[in-house]
């Protein structure tokens, strides 16, 4: 017998939002083993002439990787897409954007491939300063404040350009809930919320930007 699909949750945020955490209390608070996909799986794959992979920032600074983009975001979702449909639970920790050189379609892919599945977007939110300060908590390696003390080009442009464009199944913000509470906030609302549409939605909101 076929089993069913697993539920794909995609935790969609900037660096330092909390995804790598609320994916942890995911996997902790539901009876399922969830298989954890991401920036950091797709990276650890990637050749070192294309680093940083999918963890490239907005402000098309880098076209050689730009270029390769599309295939590591293809690579990863068909990983997710078989998992899902050997009945695993997958949870993806990523920070898709299309703050790049050149529209690149990213969520076009993602949708192709995870096209019926039950795979929800989840928005993870967090305000600047929170992010700011967390930055800087980290150490060394994670920019955060320029000369002038404000937050850098670099970091606002992640914050902007992560949720655009902006629908998600379900939005979390991670000042405010911790990562059990918002853990709790996503297995509700996949047991007793509306079906997903936010893949096919973004897709459809990127390609209409890209054409206009």
């Amino acid at each position: 017998m076929t089993a069913a699909p697993g539920p794909v949750v995609i935790l969609n945020g900037a660096p330092r939002s909390g995804k790598s955490t609320v994916a942890e209390a995911l996997a902790a608070a539901d009876d399922r083993v969830w298989t954890n996909l991401g920036v950091e799986t797709s990276r650890a794959a990637t050749p070192a002439a294309l680093q940083p992979g999918l963890g490239l920032r907005p402000g098309g600074e880098r076209p050689d990787v730009e270029a390769a983009l599309p295939g590591l975001i293809a690579d990863l979702y068909d990983e997710v897409a078989g998992r899902s449909r050997e009945g695993q639970a997958v949870v993806v920790d990523v920070g898709h954007h299309e703050g790049h050189s050149r529209p690149l379609g990213t969520w076009a892919i993602v949708a192709g491939r995870l096209a019926g599945l039950p795979a929800w977007v989840v928005g993870v939110r967090c305000p600047l300063d929170e992010v700011v300060r967390r930055r800087r908590a980290s150490g060394a390696g994670y920019e955060a404040l320029g000369p002038d003390a404000a937050p850098t080009p670099a970091v606002r442009r992640w914050q902007d350009e992560v949720h655009r464009p902006g629908h998600y199944d379900l939005e979390i913000d991670t000042s405010v809930l911790t990562p059990a509470e918002a853990a709790a906030r996503i297995l509700d609302h996949l047991a007793h919320g509306p079906l997903p549409t936010a893949v096919a939605e973004r897709a459809e909101r990127a390609e209409r930007a890209r054409r206009s």
